[in-house]
């Protein structure tokens, strides 16, 4: 198998109009999704679309109405004139743990039959329920490096008039998923998720659970509780203004 548990850390560091900074370790999966039926019957402690200690759901991710998440990524790598037979779909996300998950972000790798990257898609989720999905072409995966226009509201601290720069390394013994955010040309903020390889292994997950028990709770306790923070600094709240569900675009 090929499907791998990463264990690290995520940095915020927000630069203006006041700093702040905060970091928090976590687990996070790279799964196969080809592999994800031999993940449900091998691996103890963790199901596929069931509850369980720890488990991954269909419905977390790509249209979330629980269809097949590799038939949602080959019908809009089509869409956008991304075409190969054979590929390998692999998606870095968080389990949910005791029935519960948010994701403030998850990236599917998509791989030829060379296992050459062909396509990232960058999954980016908010506290409202929404969901906005940024697809780029792979063309070196050597330098993974994309840009794009904020499309999605994310923060209610930050306006919409915003640049992303990502920087990611394709993943093997190490995972780095950069995000730099920009406003005119100034970098206001800068989020960061490292980790390193271990076996997807009913041992490795048990080891990763013990060392972030409670994993997915604490993420969106600390998510609230660092927006509390940037509220006391005197951080103007930014109204939301667009209302989507689940919105897709393809970046290059």
């Amino acid at each position: 198998m090929t499907s791998s548990i990463y264990n690290g850390t995520v940095i915020h560091k927000r630069f203006k109009p006041k700093v702040h900074f905060f970091k928090y370790q976590v687990f996070s999966l790279l799964i196969d999704l080809s592999e994800l039926d031999i993940l449900d019957k091998k691996i103890s402690f963790f199901s596929y679309n069931s509850f369980n200690l720890i488990s991954f759901f269909d419905k977390d991710h790509g249209d979330r109405n629980g269809t097949s998440l590799a038939d949602w990524v080959k019908k809009n790598l089509k869409e956008n004139k991304i075409t190969y037979e054979n590929i390998k779909i692999k998606l870095l996300c968080y389990p949910r743990i005791f029935g519960y998950v948010f994701n403030p972000l998850s990236v599917f790798f998509v791989y030829d039959n060379n296992d050459n990257l062909i396509s990232i898609l960058y999954e980016v989720k908010n506290t409202f329920g929404e969901q906005h999905t940024y697809i780029f072409k792979v063309e070196n995966d050597n330098l993974l490096q994309h840009n794009c226009e904020k499309k999605f509201h994310v923060s209610p601290f930050i306006e919409m008039n915003c640049n992303y720069f990502f920087r990611i390394l394709k993943p093997s013994e190490k995972i780095s998923v950069i995000i730099d955010q920009y406003q005119s040309n100034e970098k206001i903020l800068y989020a960061s998720q490292d980790g390193k390889r271990t076996d997807f292994t009913s041992s490795e997950l048990i080891k990763s659970y013990l060392k972030h028990p409670l994993m997915t709770f604490k993420i969106i306790s600390a998510i609230h509780f660092e927006a509390f923070k940037l509220w006391v600094k005197g951080i103007k709240l930014i109204k939301k203004k667009l209302k989507i569900k689940n919105n897709i675009t393809f970046e290059n």
